[in-house]
């Protein structure tokens, strides 16, 4: 698979803290053997999620914004392969595929481009390069019958994340168009026009080219509204919001009922869900907002959303896990508690 490292045991290893009468994650998670025949390993392995990164910010810079979401990977993998294996969470439930690598693309285009303008158009033609293999990879994770939890990364990669997912279900015959439906916890809706792909529009091209059916975003901040988004939001059918204030300032409804109604919302068929970090106070993000909501109301959000929804993958992205070593725990955390609550509902 182009532009993709597969771990190894070894590779996981690695950065496993191993200590005496102590097993941890890392010790227990699966991960592929032979990397020429990891379809027909996903397909056979016991595990029901497949965890891959794609720490890439070509999509955030493809949108004007500030590069490091490329950075979380590897401090949320370090922290989720050192948790402690036990009757909560033992590690088995999860196969560790590896992650996207688009560095050289980055570089030759940062090389490369003359003006900002020449940049801007070369990021968003790389974004579409991206999509087709994230796409890809969700494709047939999902058609094995698995769940996709990925770890970005712009959410731009949530395009991929829903074509591919579709598409997969799809095949598999549990859906009879590929068509899903998302809920995003989110400061924004990453709705903007189709002007190239980028950080800001994958919803509005997942929903243009049929592969979204309804849409739900939790958490929006007014100010980060523009007029246009609004109004299309307002007169479709499809889509629904609950802004930050009406929440936790307005006071309208309390952040469960905000939770549960967007469960309701999307209940008629599969559900991505979609948890874009810039909406937690104070967390290294590429748009890091200092009034958002906080960290045990993501976990939450987490939780109830694996237990109530048809879930069809899990994405959590643009963290910057540079300098921050907190990032990756609670990125860890997050994944876990999806896997944790998931896992229940289906006994």
């Amino acid at each position: 698979m182009q532009n993709f490292k597969f771990y190894t045991k070894q590779d996981i290893l690695s950065i496993t803290n191993i200590r005496k009468f102590e097993t941890k994650v890392g010790e227990q998670i699966d991960h592929v053997n032979d990397s020429t025949k990891w379809q027909k390993e996903i397909e056979n392995t016991a595990a029901d999620y497949i965890l891959f990164g794609i720490p890439e910010d070509i999509g955030v810079l493809a949108n004007h914004g500030t590069e490091g979401a490329n950075s979380a990977w590897h401090p949320f993998l370090q922290s989720f392969l050192n948790v402690q294996s036990n009757d909560f969470f033992e590690g088995t439930e999860v196969l560790l595929l590896g992650h996207f690598d688009f560095d050289v693309t980055k570089q030759l285009i940062l090389q490369n481009g003359t003006t900002a303008d020449e940049k801007l158009i070369a990021f968003r033609h790389a974004v579409n390069e991206i999509d087709e293999q994230v796409g890809n990879l969700a494709k047939c994770i999902s058609s094995l019958g698995k769940i996709p939890i990925a770890i970005g990364g712009g959410h731009n990669n949530a395009y991929g994340m829903i074509k591919g997912t579709a598409k997969g279900l799809s095949k598999k015959g549990v859906i009879p168009l590929p068509q899903i439906n998302c809920i995003n916890l989110d400061a924004h809706t990453d709705y903007r026009p189709t002007e190239g792909r980028h950080s800001g529009n994958a919803f509005r091209y997942a929903e243009e080219d049929g592969f979204l059916l309804k849409y739900c975003v939790i958490g929006l901040q007014e100010n980060y509204i523009p007029q246009n988004v609004w109004n299309d939001f307002v007169n479709n059918p499809f889509m629904d919001l609950i802004t930050y204030e009406d929440i936790f300032i307005h006071e309208k409804q309390n952040f469960t009922e905000a939770v549960a109604h967007a469960v309701n919302f999307t209940d008629d068929t599969y559900v991505g869900i979609e948890l874009d970090l810039d909406a937690i106070e104070n967390t290294a993000s590429s748009a890091v907002t200092p009034c958002g909501i906080s960290t045990a109301d993501a976990r939450k959000y987490i939780t109830y959303t694996a237990k109530d929804a048809n879930c069809a993958y899990l994405h959590i992205c643009e963290g910057i896990g540079k300098n921050q070593a907190t990032i990756g725990k609670l990125i860890s955390n997050m994944v876990t508690d999806f896997v944790k609550a998931h896992s229940e509902k289906n006994y």
